[in-house]
Parts: structure tokens; C-alpha cells; sequence
């Protein structure tokens, strides 16, 4: 596994300051469906990226929303799953985050609202992913990459293991690659930073984060590959690019999952910020380091994604 590690930025100290107290107010009680609406406002500050268009659709029987840029690549899209722990988040909300991403990748993506617990519990998250990948194929989109942040990234892993399955036994294709940012890996929460970066970490706890993972799995197995990707198989993927703030409680769901992927042969860089929290690129506003990791991840999608060229909007 390449890692990368990043200095903190001097310009971005300042930042994090106010950054952390406004994610300080509410460590700890992403924990239910209680959450969704002060979730769903945290995500909506994102700044919409100029050039982007935003238009709801039905994909594979999943509602959810395009995104798209003026000079997206033709032939080519992104699948983005967002984050939430599989209990709290939108489509909606995160469209301004997602369109931070398509505009540095020139790239569409669709954002399916897949069902979330507890009212649908695992395995429907991996279900509508599923469907949502398939009826993209069926339409024609045979270039695909992978994208998502926390649970919607370790969900886009899921599917890339999933999807690779199917592609080398005949049926369907392959995903061309996939980038996370601060991926949940590991459902059985084992990772050490769960306790060494407890503290450090403004937003989440290991209670918040354990509670969240029952409401999805019920009396589920976390160490399920189709619920935690770190337990599945990782042999002849299509690269991954991950990336992930130092003080993340996530942060080793990161690690442990790149040294995996190493083990069985593949190619997956990950970057890791001095400083920075989870899913820090959607600070992209105020952070040097955000606009940093979205500018490497436009660039990975590109290279992954030799789509036709550009089809430029009115």
C-alpha cells in the first residue's frame, strides 16, 4: 500500500478551530434517526460548485439525484454513495458536496437515497446499491467509478468487491476504480483509532458509532463482507484512492483496509492529513487540505474513467 501522509497547512489551523467547535456542538449525537435533520444541515453548508446542474431520477428502482457538469465526460459516470452511518443521511443534502466532486472530475453522478435503518435494516443499503449499479450498465454506462464518504464509502467498497465478483465470473462489468474519503470499513468497529483518536475526533464516539452500526445490522454479523468490506475479497479490484484525517476515529478502517488490499495484489494509494477530521473535504469551503483531496480525487476519476469527450452544455 502507498500512504501518503500531509502536514497540517498553517493557513488551515485557523480554520479547524472553528471547524471542530461546530462539529463539537454535536459530538456524539449522530446516533439514530433523530439525527437526520441536524445531519442533513451540516451537509447542506456545503458550497454548490459553479457549473453543476442538479436533476432527481429513478435508478434501478432508487430515487435519488444527478449531478452533473457543464463538461461532463460522455460515457461515463460516477455512483456516489453518501455517508450517514446507514441511518441518517440524503441525496438532497449532500447534492452541493457531490457537485464539489463531479466539478473537479468533469464526470456526472448519480446519488441514490438508499433505504437506511432502522425501518430498513441491512441488507437493504447493499440492495439498492446493487440495483443502482446494474441499471446503469443497463442503460449503457459501461465506464463506472465508485464514490462515497463514511458509510456510503465503505458501501461503495461493498459494491466494488461485489460487482468485480460478478465481472470476472461473465456477468456484468467491472467498476473502474473507486475513491472514498474516510471509509467505514469495519462494522465490528476494531480498528485502534476507535480508542487512540477517541479524544482527537470532533464529531463521532465509539457509543454513537456502536449504535448506529445495531440499528443497521439488528443481531446482524458486522465481520459480513457485504456489511464491512474489510472482511471480504479484495483479490483483482480496479484501483482504490482513499482519503482520510489523522484525527478520525475512523481513520484505521483506512489503513487496515489499504494493507488488505495490498495483500492481495492490488493498487490503492491513501492519503492521510495531519489535522484533519472525518470526511474533512466537505469543509471545502475554508480548508486548503479539502480543496487539495478533491483536486486529487477529480484527477484519479479521470484517469480511471477514459470516458468520450466532453459533451459542454449551453
Amino acid at each position: 500500500m502507498t500512504t501518503i501522509y500531509h502536514p497540517e497547512h498553517l493557513d488551515d489551523r485557523l480554520a479547524m478551530v472553528a471547524v471542530r467547535t461546530t462539529l463539537g456542538s454535536a459530538k456524539g449525537s449522530i446516533n439514530g434517526p433523530g439525527a437526520r435533520k441536524s445531519f442533513d444541515e451540516i451537509m447542506e453548508q456545503v458550497p454548490a460548485a459553479p457549473g453543476v446542474t442538479y436533476e432527481a431520477a429513478i435508478i434501478g428502482g432508487v430515487s435519488g439525484c444527478w449531478c452533473r457538469p457543464k463538461d461532463a465526460m460522455a460515457g461515463a459516470a460516477i455512483l456516489y454513495f453518501h455517508g450517514g452511518g446507514y441511518v441518517v443521511g440524503a441525496a438532497k443534502a449532500y447534492q452541493h458536496f457531490v457537485g464539489q466532486v463531479v466539478a473537479q472530475a468533469s464526470i456526472a453522478a448519480f446519488v441514490p437515497d438508499y433505504r437506511l435503518a432502522p425501518e430498513h435494516p441491512f441488507p437493504a443499503a447493499v440492495e439498492d446499491a446493487k440495483a443502482a449499479y446494474e441499471d446503469l450498465l443497463a442503460a449503457g454506462l459501461a465506464n463506472i467509478a465508485l464514490v462515497g464518504d463514511s458509510a456510503g464509502g465503505g458501501l461503495a467498497l461493498v459494491l466494488l468487491s461485489w460487482a468485480a465478483g460478478k465481472a470476472r465470473a461473465g456477468s456484468g462489468s467491472m467498476p473502474k476504480g473507486a475513491a472514498l474519503m474516510s471509509p467505514a470499513t469495519d462494522l465490528a468497529l476494531t480498528g485502534k483509532s476507535m480508542v487512540t483518536r477517541a479524544e482527537a475526533d470532533p464529531l463521532s464516539t465509539p457509543s454513537s458509532l456502536a449504535a448506529l452500526a445495531r440499528l443497521c445490522l439488528e443481531s446482524h454479523d458486522p465481520r459480513d463482507p457485504l456489511a464491512s468490506p474489510l472482511y471480504g475479497d479484495l483479490a483483482e479490484l480496479p484501483p482504490v484512492r482513499i482519503h482520510v484525517g489523522e484525527d478520525d476515529i475512523l481513520h484505521d478502517d483506512s489503513i487496515r483496509y489499504g494493507e488488505q488490499f495490498e495483500r492481495a495484489g492490488g493498487t490503492c494509494q491513501v492519503h492521510s492529513w495531519q489535522g484533519m477530521v472525518h470526511v474533512f473535504p466537505s469543509n471545502v469551503a475554508v480548508l486548503k487540505a479539502a480543496k487539495e483531496a478533491l483536486d486529487d480525487i477529480g484527477e484519479f476519476l479521470k484517469s480511471q474513467l477514459p470516458g468520450e469527450p466532453a459533451v459542454i452544455a449551453d
